[in-house]
């Protein structure tokens, strides 16, 4: 017996599950955007994360969380990985030329966070002034945010400005003294400080300024998709949905009283200038150019340091076998000690990400009472990194040596010591410096890992850059033309070096 259905097929398709609104965020950001649960870290929570549940929930499509490292949400949006931005990503022109962007869904204010009972720094005009000892106040910021902005645009003659990648970097950084302020938006100041109270040595000082809006982003082609958040807000708002929300990460203020007021004359007429791609891009040069000049600075002072450490761990290593003229054993109990106190570090070094290491020498050494600045800390951290490869390198190189080199040396009356350096490391150095020069090469790359602590080197500039003007492929394209300009003569030394060398060596 057949049977028939009497839903039309508009019903049928009514009834078929929704595709789920996809959205990017960055749970590193930290509070009380999105970040991990106390109780269950593996879960993210967070007023954003709320207000997209709820989104969902209206437009009766499941809201599924895709990470995304918070300057990589547009481009997300571009390669279709997700349908919306929502991040504490704030409304400005040059965004919304080129995405649809949804109508506020909080009004943001910029404040500025000092250490208690610094009278230096304790309103916005005295970020003019320099500090007591004549140098420049150093005022950290979220890269590429509307904090940087302002700060660049008010206080960037007068003030060192230090990027970083997150809010809570800079909170722990003003904490131990080696920021002299903050400026963050208030949503971060209000959880940390004030509801968690995890910092109670820093403090909000001055009136808030530079009010803005945190808005949703999504392709240009899916404005159907932005009005129907826009109705969601509303709705959200109307419901006292958005205020239970806000009131939950103790968000809520008489700002958001006026949002039904900023919707009426949504959006804000666009009086900024367009500039061209080209023109952009040339403004940028210089800045490149002077991020490149920081990134040789760091290669060129921490690889250096990275092959003597390397050889001196080396030869202590090597010191007890018959190629250096020892009888293979550690003949002393200090040179036991020795060799397994370079044994581990070799390994320790080689086990850990060279992330790590930066962390621990910028982040960790001033809970310790040493204090290094941002940019030595870099030098330090990627000397003492490949410390540990050019050790194994110039072992290796050591051991190639055949033995009977040392025996004649000895046989001739040079001391150990003088064999070493006059016959076994002049050949050992001719061995290894393809395989060194390839470190150097590879450190140059590496010194973008210093960016997480602000220094200002070629892949810094490249984010900042990126984020500001929206143009990722331009200026990953103009960095990278940068790093091959730097890494390719390098190369070419090697390869002459390398002839060099083996055409003045034994024949």
């Amino acid at each position: 017996m057949l049977a028939f259905s009497l839903e039309s097929p508009a019903a049928v398709a009514d009834q078929s599950p929704k595709k789920p609104l996809r959205w990017g965020a960055d749970r590193e950001g930290g509070g009380p955007y999105i970040y991990p649960d106390p109780i269950k870290p593996a879960r993210v929570i967070g007023f954003e994360v709320d207000l997209a549940n709820e989104l969902g929930r209206v437009l009766s499509r499941p809201a599924q969380l895709v990470l995304c490292g918070w300057d990589q949400i547009l481009s997300d949006l571009d390669r279709g990985t997700i349908d919306l931005g929502l991040n504490g990503y704030e409304y400005t022109a040059e965004r919304a030329r080129r995405y649809s962007a949804s109508i506020p869904y909080y009004i943001y204010e910029l404040a500025l966070c000092v250490r208690a009972g610094d009278a230096s720094t304790a309103t916005w005009s005295s970020l003019r002034k320099p500090s007591s000892n004549g140098r420049r106040k150093r005022i950290g910021v979220l890269g590429g945010s509307a904090a940087d902005r302002y700060v660049t645009a008010e206080f960037g003659a007068t003030c060192e400005i230090a990027r970083f990648e997150g809010v809570v970097e800079t909170f722990l950084l003003v904490d131990s003294g080696q920021l002299d302020a903050t400026v963050q938006d208030l949503p971060p100041l209000e959880f940390y400080l004030r509801q968690l109270k995890r910092y109670p040595k820093l403090s909000i000082v001055d009136r808030p300024v530079q009010p803005g809006y945190y808005v949703a982003y999504a392709r240009r082609q899916d404005e159907s998709l932005i009005h129907e958040i826009d109705a969601a807000i509303r709705t959200l708002y109307e419901q006292g949905t958005l205020r239970r929300i806000y009131e939950k990460y103790g968000l809520w203020n008489a700002a958001q009283e006026r949002l039904p007021e900023v919707w009426k004359n949504w959006p804000p007429p666009d009086a900024s200038p367009e500039v061209g791609v080209l023109a952009q891009m040339w403004a940028e040069v210089p800045l490149f150019f002077r991020a490149a000049g920081v990134t040789v600075l760091l290669a060129f002072l921490s690889m250096p340091a990275a092959v003597a450490i390397g050889l001196s761990a080396a030869l202590i290593r090597a010191w007890p076998t018959r190629i250096l003229g020892g009888d293979g054993t550690a003949a002393t109990v200090p040179g036991r000690i020795a060799r397994g106190l370079t044994t581990t570090y070799i390994e320790i070094i080689r086990g850990t990400p060279l992330a790590f290491q930066l962390f621990v020498v910028y982040f960790v050494l001033p809970d310790l009472g040493v204090t290094i600045s941002a940019f030595w800390s870099g030098v330090l951290a990627l000397a003492v990194n490949y410390s540990a490869y050019e050790a194994e390198i110039m072992r290796l190189g050591i051991q190639s040596i055949p033995v009977g080199q040392m025996e004649a040396a000895l046989s001739l009356g040079m001391s150990r010591a003088l064999a070493v350096r006059r016959i076994i490391l002049p050949q050992a150095i001719r061995t290894v410096i393809p395989a060194t020069a390839n470190d150097f090469i590879a450190l140059y790359k590496d010194t973008a890992v210093c960016s997480v602590i602000a220094v200002e080197e070629l892949s810094k500039q490249y984010s900042v850059a990126a984020k500001s003007t929206g143009l990722y492929l331009q200026m990953a394209v103009l960095a990278s033309l940068l790093y091959l300009a730097m890494s390719y003569p390098l190369s070419l030394l090697a390869a002459w070096l390398e002839r060099r060398l083996k055409r003045d060596g034994p024949q």
